[in-house]
């Protein structure tokens, strides 16, 4: 039964995880070769560190690590940056089945349920409960501790966390007449797009993501996966309408959709070279994209994404999990490390970093953050969008699941014959066999 669930682990292909992340750089850093936790010659005790993506994130990580190193002299953490989320997925697999799993690593929320159930991951529980005092488990933002736990039990930490929001171009928006506050649901992005095309513009680039579609499913009223697990519901009228939406958008030059390996680079590239007023990216997107906004002269703001019958986003980003099979000293010195970063200090400084959730609320309320919002009201979007935060599905199978999805939208919005509502349900027949495995 083992060897089944192995493979089956290993052959997952999760591609939908590279926009729920953020930016889905890599670093040069890219680890080869053991990763064994051991003693180093110093007597310390030397733990892993696998990370995700790259730029201002990693940046953010490295400079976190060093000051944990700084700061004690018993634990030695050793980062090594893995590319996407998805190639990091693939490495701790690979690692753990052959004995030489990292200590800790940036688990993308979505997987929590594969990696769990498969006996990769520690139960954090007994050490969140033994340390309350100093964790402070309800200090963590409600909104981002739903995919934290697995069958009643606590696998991560939230530490850098996000939701797709809307970028806005207010040059662009303004040059052709429109209110900057908008567009504020779809039937107003519709309007707004109609008037960029007339000048010229493009109104919106994106890829056919799996995240940004289960945002719309959420403002539609709809589940893309049955609470049990058990069902795919995407092929609801509900999970059916984005479709149509961004089809019809599609078909009239009002959103352009970019596909294949290099799809999110695109779209970031018309927005960059202001081809595009607007783009959905991760709150981990801000810090960067107000940098880009300065560099090309226009200026850029941020708001929730554009609601159907209401607003909706699901979460995104990462906990940080331990791997099981760790001795009692590694184990401990990796709880430690976590614990470091995901105080409240440091939940501030990755926030003012990169952009990522304040995942604490007691560094929401800070006065540091209140302020910093007043100079910068984009990082704030993202904290306020969370009242209309959903969770991601955690069924085992999603993360092929979503690939059939993503696969279903991009035929059923390029294709001009294909119906939305018969590709949806040919996707759900296949979903429907996977989660029955």
């Amino acid at each position: 039964m083992m060897k089944t669930k192995w493979v089956s682990i290993l052959t997952l292909s999760s591609i939908f995880m590279l926009t729920a992340c953020g930016t889905g750089g890599t670093d040069n850093k890219t680890a080869s070769g053991s990763a064994t936790n051991s003693a180093s010659s110093e007597g310390k005790v030397v733990i892993k560190y696998w990370t995700a993506n790259g730029g201002k994130i990693e940046e953010a990580k490295q400079n976190l690590v060093k000051k944990f190193n700084e700061s004690q002299s018993k634990i030695e953490v050793q980062q090594a940056n893995q590319g996407t989320y998805d190639d990091l997925n693939a490495k701790v697999q690979a690692a753990f089945a052959a004995g030489n799993a990292p200590a800790v690593f940036d688990l993308e929320i979505s997987s929590t349920g594969i990696f769990s159930r498969s006996g990769m991951l520690a139960d954090l529980t007994p050490l969140a409960t033994r340390d309350e005092a100093q964790v402070n488990i309800k200090d963590f933002n409600p909104g981002l501790m739903g995919n934290a736990y697995v069958d009643g039990k606590l696998y991560g930490i939230p530490f850098m966390r996000s939701t797709p929001i809307f970028y806005k171009n207010v040059t662009m928006l303004k040059d052709a007449g429109l209110d900057p506050a908008g567009p504020k649901s779809w039937a107003e992005l519709e309007q707004y797009g109609r008037v960029l095309k007339a000048k010229g513009k493009t109104p919106l680039t994106m890829a056919v993501g799996v995240w940004e579609y289960e945002a719309l499913v959420a403002q539609s009223g709809g589940k893309v996966i049955s609470d049990d697990g058990k069902k795919a519901t995407f092929n609801s009228p509900e999970g059916v309408a984005p479709v149509e939406f961004w089809k019809k958008m599609s078909d009239e030059g009002l959103i352009k959709f970019t596909v294949g390996k290099t799809a999110g680079a695109d779209a970031e590239k018309d927005w960059t070279n202001q081809l595009s007023a607007f783009k959905i990216g991760s709150t981990a997107g801000v810090s960067a994209s107000i940098e880009v906004a300065k560099g090309n002269n226009f200026e850029m703001m941020t708001s929730f994404m554009p609601a159907n019958k209401s607003y909706g986003v699901p979460t995104g980003g990462c906990h940080l999990s331990i791997t099981s099979k760790l001795s009692n000293a590694e184990k401990e010195a990796t709880w430690e490390f976590i614990k470091f970063m995901t105080t409240k200090e440091n939940t501030i400084y990755q926030h003012k970093y990169v952009g990522y959730l304040p995942s604490r609320l007691s560094a929401l309320q800070s006065e540091e953050v209140q302020a910093y919002y007043k100079e910068f009201p984009q990082y704030k979007v993202a904290s306020d969008q969370l009242q209309y935060a959903v969770l991601r599905p955690s069924a085992n199978a999603y993360a092929e699941i979503s690939k059939t999805i993503i696969d279903a939208m991009t035929k059923a919005i390029l294709e001009k014959d294909v119906k939305p509502q018969e590709a949806m349900n040919e996707a759900a027949e296949k979903a429907n066999k996977l989660l029955s495995k």
